[in-house]
This record gives C-alpha cells, sequence and structure tokens, in this order.
C-alpha cells in the first residue's frame, strides 16, 4: 500500500488518469465526476490554498464540519498532502457549511458553499472568514510542497487516536479490491467516508459517493457498473 497520500494522489494522476475515481450524487439531480487528473488537481488547488493564502504549515490543526461530498473528499486530500492534522476538537482551521457559527477554540473558519454551481458563498460571510469556492479556482493545479509530509508524520488525531501520514493508509483506510468500483452511503459520519474513499483509491479503485437523499437502486448500480458497496 502507498505511504502517503501525496503517493496515492501522484498515482491517480498518472497511468489512465482520465478514468472516474470520484463521482458525486447529491440532491436535484447533481451528479459530478471527477477523473485521476481532476481529483488531484482540485488536492492541488486546496494545498496551494491552504499553503499560500492561509500560510498553513507542516502539522497545522484543521477540523471538518462538513458533511460528505466530493468538495470535503478533496478538502481532506489536500490537507493531508499539504502535512495538516486532522482533528476533531480545537483546530487552527475550521472548514464549514455555513458562516458565522462560533465555537470555543474555532480558528480562522473556511467556508464551503455545496452547490453543484455555486462559484462563491451565498449567504454572508462572518468577518475573517475564507470563501472557499471563490479562492481555491484561482490556484495551481499541481502541488510542489517545500517539506512534503513524511510516513510518520502525525496526519490525524479523532477521538484520543493518533494517526500518522502511513498510518492513514495503513489502518485508518478501509481495505477495498483491487479496482472495485464501490457505492459510498453519504448518511454515514463523514470519518466512516473518508477511510472508505482513501482505501478504494489505494486500491486503485473508483466511488460512487450518495447524498442521502439519493436512493440506492439497481438502477444506480447499473449506470454506474458499481461492484460494491
Amino acid at each position: 500500500m502507498e505511504s502517503t497520500v501525496a503517493t496515492v494522489l501522484h498515482r491517480l494522476r498518472g497511468g489512465n488518469s482520465s478514468a472516474p475515481r470520484l463521482t458525486w450524487y447529491g440532491p436535484d439531480a447533481e451528479r459530478v465526476e471527477l477523473s485521476g487528473r481532476v481529483l488531484d488537481n482540485w488536492a492541488a488547488k486546496t494545498s496551494n490554498l491552504l499553503t499560500e493564502e492561509l500560510d498553513a504549515e507542516t502539522g497545522v490543526r484543521f477540523r471538518m464540519d462538513l458533511p460528505p461530498h466530493w468538495k470535503s473528499a478533496v478538502i481532506a486530500l489536500g490537507a493531508w498532502q499539504a502535512g495538516a492534522v486532522l482533528v476533531d476538537g480545537a483546530a487552527d482551521l475550521v472548514f464549514s457549511a455555513e458562516a458565522g457559527q462560533e465555537r470555543e477554540g474555532s480558528g480562522v473558519r473556511v467556508v464551503v458553499a455545496l452547490g453543484a454551481l455555486d462559484l462563491a458563498y451565498r449567504g454572508v460571510l462572518a468577518p475573517g472568514d475564507i470563501d472557499y469556492a471563490a479562492l481555491v479556482r484561482q490556484f495551481a493545479d499541481s502541488f510542489e510542497p517545500f517539506d512534503p509530509p513524511a510516513g510518520n508524520d502525525v496526519a490525524a488525531e479523532l477521538d484520543g487516536e493518533r494517526i500518522t501520514q502511513s498510518g492513514l493508509l495503513e489502518q485508518f483506510a478501509r481495505a477495498a479490491e483491487p479496482g472495485a468500483r464501490v457505492l459510498v452511503d453519504g448518511g454515514r459520519p463523514l470519518r466512516e467516508v473518508l477511510a472508505t474513499l482513501l482505501g478504494v483509491w489505494a486500491a486503485d479503485g473508483s466511488a460512487v459517493l450518495r447524498h442521502p437523499d439519493v436512493e440506492d437502486t439497481p438502477n444506480l448500480r447499473a449506470t454506474e457498473r458499481i461492484t460494491a458497496g
């Protein structure tokens, strides 16, 4: 298995980079498909946003107050690639779907618009909030870190458990069959969804992530050629 998230992304970008790796089914008939190359591009843009706009360094702590969503996935990938540490408590950076929410121990809030066509957050940002959708597209499609995270660097501290960069793939990720096309239930906790997605990509597979409002039907499985999940 790959040693870090960055090496998984590098693999997805190479080879058959146009093959779908993440397909999102959202409410109101949303369908967003990301190839390996596009998935890597979004992760790179996110990494560059964090390091260039927010001066994030290896070890910066981030929390995700977001539901399972394709943007949640690329944000997690981009943050891990930049050496950030996912936490479930006090954080330096908090990714949230809503502006203006206060929480003890919160740092800079990065507001994430989740609508398929949203190029910016549609509400009113609180002072100091960062608009992810409005900013992320301006950053480069490739990420060249000055000091890339090593396998033994901490990548997550969740429920009292410390997980390294290598541990994301060796213990956090859920094992998947090589090359499987996996249907993932977006009604599950974000931590479980991220673990499933990492396992799928590490096994050179692809995932279809469906919003809880989207039914799991035989037609969906046939259309997307689901083989697992």
